[in-house]
């Protein structure tokens, strides 16, 4: 059998007479590029994605230590604004700093750099490849941290009728469906998945009023995928995505939806594929204040919508050049354009003032990168160009009963080019043992509600940027994996990285008083502004190795960081600390056992170590250790049952600390039984 890219052409060979070629589309892409092997990466297969105690993929992703949200808790319970993915301790806030992909497509909301997790069904996968580190590569603006690409499954893993039902703790449900047909010589897939759930109260028991309640949610997806040939050597593939997002956060006024569509076309041939998407997203969210006693909640604010779009394609083509060198020659584009809109400064539950704010960013990019392969060696290196534009930003701030202007602000256009690249060497020292290293540049353009909004939690206020520079990255690595047998690996990676430029929510000043950007800040509340840092320096260790006996495999993993943050002038409180909301230490690990039957088991342990609640490192948020099972037993050929719990012994895991003391704590103990059908 022949490979081209995705599609592989079948020859019979044992007939005197040709016959015609059947082809078969697989939809993936490109094959991976030689030099990957350079940058270190850890991949988690379709088992682990389908048979998981949440069946989330927020959760599943952090099997990988040193990966993490912006908050603990998940994407049931969490802000979405609180939902940005980073690597190796490098910090955030709302925006991600490592690049997500589907299939090639970026997924970080356009307006907020967040991520919609529970738009992307596990069952719909057939892999994730986390590569921490990396810089920009091929991939460009966002890949700082690291890239998680996610890769959707076979068409022989979507073929024929499948159908889940599970009831979980607190009236929980969750419902999936999906069919896979052939469609001529191609494929066609559809699948939807719904949840909902009456959620947990996110407050401590101790610390609650009358005011706080259970935390409800309903999410929704829905995907359609069709992979045709077209011709010989090349395949169409294209996908369309659509899901909603419903929220509540304990308390009264603090709802939350996101609702969003996406479409992508992708070409790939023998040596080369081109791709066009377009993503659409809105997003509701409402704020509230609760009172002393915790007796009654008021609403303060109201982002009614925030629209926003992203635009883009990429093309890349591989020259043949024989089998020792392969060579990557592309270019991609990419636009956001969005605005917030919102009601403020509430006076008898109606908002009296209103707000829009927000703008356009762009960037093209080009990249080249060969990779050279003799024997026990591989070296790689590239380079990659990018031109960023920011234009069309403005604040507009108005009394909503006469139409006075507060603020009316046009900001100024600016542009600029970021040049990057990175360089590995993989050398295969023996049968056992393989040495690499790399070092790379990256960076990432700052996202539109940094550059644009303000905003209140409680009573502290932040005030946005219109002049935040990008953020760049510069980092080594070094490692060694290990097989000292052909069923056990052991991987271990050294690494230093220094993101300068980080963006952060800086503490500039205390209430009472007017401040700039956001007003008057009441008694006890702090005055923020987002700022680039001068650095953030990440040195650490990670550690993984896995063990394959058959019906049982073992999987483990460490990660050790050493960050802390270096600033001046008015951040230089801030020199020396460690970023908010990153641990030391991390750990994950996996018990899984499969039959010929069908039937499987697994039981996962995730501990993450003490992190710090806000900037100036005054607030600690305890460290956790959870314990996940699930097991799935087939009745028939076609229906199985299966038994699955998060957070078997009900560890509380604190997932932030208020301004005032208030503790929220994540997802607490929660039990599921269900049926899982497979035509």
């Amino acid at each position: 059998m022949l490979r081209f890219g995705t599609v592989a052409l079948a020859l019979a060979s044992t007939s005197a007479l040709a016959q015609p070629a059947e082809i078969v589309v697989t939809g993936r892409g490109l094959d991976a590029a030689a030099g990957e092997d350079a940058y270190g990466a850890v991949v988690i297969g379709r088992d682990r994605l389908t048979g998981s105690a949440s069946g989330r993929l927020d959760e599943i992703l952090k099997d990988v230590p040193g990966l993490q949200l912006f908050r603990r808790s998940d994407a049931r319970s969490a802000n979405p604004t609180s939902q940005g993915v980073t690597l190796r301790a490098l910090g955030g806030n709302a925006s991600s700093r490592a690049l997500l992909i589907l299939d090639g497509v970026p997924q970080t909301d356009p307006f907020g750099g967040w991520i919609s997790w529970p738009a992307y069904d596990p069952e719909r996968l057939d892999a994730v490849r986390v590569v921490r580190g990396g810089g920009s590569g091929v991939h460009g603006s966002g890949a700082l941290a690291g890239t998680i690409e996610m890769f959707s499954a076979d068409p022989e893993d979507l073929a024929g009728a499948r159908a889940a039902l599970a009831y979980g703790s607190r009236d929980s449900v969750d419902v999936s469906a999906g069919l896979g047909t052939a469609l001529g010589s191609g494929f066609l897939s559809l699948s939807g998945n719904y949840g909902r759930g009456d959620g947990f109260i996110p407050i401590i028991r101790e610390q609650r009023g009358p005011v706080d309640r259970a935390s409800p949610y309903e999410q929704a997806s829905a995907s359609l995928r069709a992979v045709a040939p077209l011709g010989s050597d090349v395949e169409l593939q294209a996908s369309g995505l659509v899901f909603r997002d419903e929220r509540e956060r304990g308390v009264p006024f603090t709802g939350n939806s996101t609702t969003g569509a996406d479409a992508s076309a992708r070409l790939v041939g023998r040596d080369w594929s081109a791709l066009a998407y377009v993503q659409t997203r809105d997003y509701y969210n409402s704020f509230a204040s609760v009172d002393d006693e915790r007796e009654s909640a008021n609403q303060v604010a109201e982002q009614y919508s925030v629209p926003s779009t992203g635009l883009g394609a990429s093309a890349e083509y591989r020259p043949p050049l024989g089998d020792a060198i392969e060579l990557r020659i592309g270019g991609d584009w990419r636009e956001t354009i969005g605005k917030t809109q919102e009601r403020f400064f509430f006076q008898e539950g109606v908002g009296t003032r209103g707000r829009a704010a927000g703008g356009r960013t762009r960037t093209v990019g080009g990249f080249a990168e060969a990779a050279w392969e003799s024997g026990p060696l591989t070296l790689t290196g590239g380079a990659r160009i990018d031109r960023w534009w920011i234009s069309d930003g403005f604040l507009a701030e108005r009394e909503l009963a006469t139409g006075g202007v507060l603020n009316d602000i046009a900001f100024a256009d600016r542009s600029g080019w970021e040049p990057t690249g990175r360089a590995g060497v993989a050398w295969r020292a023996g049968e056992a043992v393989t040495l690499r290293g790399a070092a790379y540049l990256g960076w990432r353009l700052p996202t539109l509600n940094e550059l644009y909004r303000p905003f209140r939690v409680g009573s502290d206020a932040t005030a946005a940027n219109a002049d935040l520079a990008p953020e760049r990255l510069r980092g080594v690595e070094a490692g060694i994996e290990v097989r000292p047998l052909p069923a056990a690996r052991i991987g271990l990676t050294l690494f230093a990285n220094r993101l300068e430029g980080a963006v952060a929510n800086v503490t500039l000043g205390e209430g009472p008083g007017q401040f700039p950007g956001v007003g008057f800040v009441g008694a006890g509340g702090q005055y923020r502004q987002r700022r680039n840092l001068d650095a953030i320096d990440a040195r650490g260790i990670e550690l993984d190795a896995a063990l394959d006996l058959g019906a049982f495999s073992l999987s483990a993993g460490y990660a050790f960081t050493d960050a802390e943050i270096r600033a001046d002038g008015p951040a230089l409180p801030l020199d020396g600390l460690r970023p908010a909301q990153t641990p030391r230490h991390s750990f994950a690990s996996r018990l899984a056992w499969r039959d010929a039957g069908g039937a499987r088991a697994s039981i996962a342990a995730r501990y993450v170590g003490a992190q710090f609640e806000d900037d100036l490192n005054g607030e600690s948020l305890p460290d956790a250790l959870t314990v996940d099972a699930a097991a799935t037993f087939p009745l028939s050929s076609r229906l199985a049952i299966e038994a699955r719990a998060e957070n078997i012994a009900d560890a509380r895991v604190v997932a932030g600390i208020s301004g005032d003391g208030l503790v929220e704590r994540a997802t607490p103990r929660t039990l599921w039984i269900g049926l899982r059908f497979r035509d």
